[in-house]
């Protein structure tokens, strides 16, 4: 039967990655006042304090775990652990990161950095998180962060763009092998927020009027727009939906 019980994840524990700012923060909160228990992560601890504080003062309860998901063994390790006193139900894979460069100034380090965090790291955060899921016999939900550069090309942006484009086929490629285990996996793409990672962007204010006038909204996307898709994706209201992305962007994706 259809209604707001649907949406309510009381009882289920949601880890989000890279969770202590930005969107990151905007997806933990969002799941936690529909009643979920947050863990949320980030490279250090002082990353983590403010969060924590957030979602706490809303009656969340929340806790933290310092983790850099490009470290795969310790991730493996971390994650392992958790999942044995904290089962993981929703998986949100947001750590990211970005550095803005003209391709052919992109050197080996920069390429790492970016590719190593937003793909390498959510597979296998993915896959730690999946091997309790599907221990459990219960499934779960995984939500990746793609972008819009999983469907379009952005200059300066090609390590970026190459790591959320592969995270959408990954997407595609997990929801279809762990379907039959009650694993859902499920993405989004944010369109244009302003950031910390993309503020770089922002500062240009030919390039900030030049991109508004391309969103048929006419704004750019405020935090409080992610919360609802990924509540949605991760509740029983989307339980017959697996591998698919759905972009949040004002229209943007349309409109090209």
């Amino acid at each position: 039967m259809f209604g707001p019980q649907l949406f309510d994840l009381t009882g289920r524990n949601a880890l989000v990655t890279g969770g202590s700012r930005g969107l990151g923060q905007a997806i933990a909160m969002a799941l936690g006042k529909m009643g979920a228990s947050i863990c949320v992560t980030a490279r250090s601890h002082a990353g983590l304090e403010g969060t924590l504080l957030a979602l706490e003062a809303e009656g969340i309860a929340a806790r933290g775990l310092v983790l850099d998901v490009r470290d795969v063994a310790a991730t493996g390790a971390a994650l392992a652990t958790l999942d044995g006193v904290w089962p993981i139900d929703i998986l949100v894979n947001n750590a990211g990161f970005e550095n803005v460069a003209p391709s052919l100034d992109v050197d080996e380090a920069i390429w790492d950095a970016i590719v190593d965090t937003n793909l390498k790291g959510s597979f296998f955060c993915a896959q730690a998180v999946a091997r309790g899921m599907a221990a459990r016999g219960r499934g779960g939900a995984i939500i990746n962060l793609c972008s819009l550069t999983s469907y379009v090309g952005i200059p300066t942006a090609v390590p970026y763009g190459a790591s959320k484009t592969g995270l959408l086929g990954m997407t595609r490629a997990l929801s279809a092998e762990w379907a039959g285990k009650g694993i859902r996996v499920n993405a989004i793409a944010p369109g244009y927020f302003r950031t910390d990672m993309t503020e770089g962007f922002y500062a240009d204010e030919d390039w900030a009027t030049g991109m508004l006038a391309k969103i048929p909204q006419g704004r750019f996307g405020d935090m409080s727009d992610v919360g609802g898709a990924v509540v949605f994706l991760a509740s029983d209201a989307a339980a017959y939906i697996t591998g698919q992305c759905l972009p949040i962007d004002g229209g943007y994706l349309a409109s090209i």
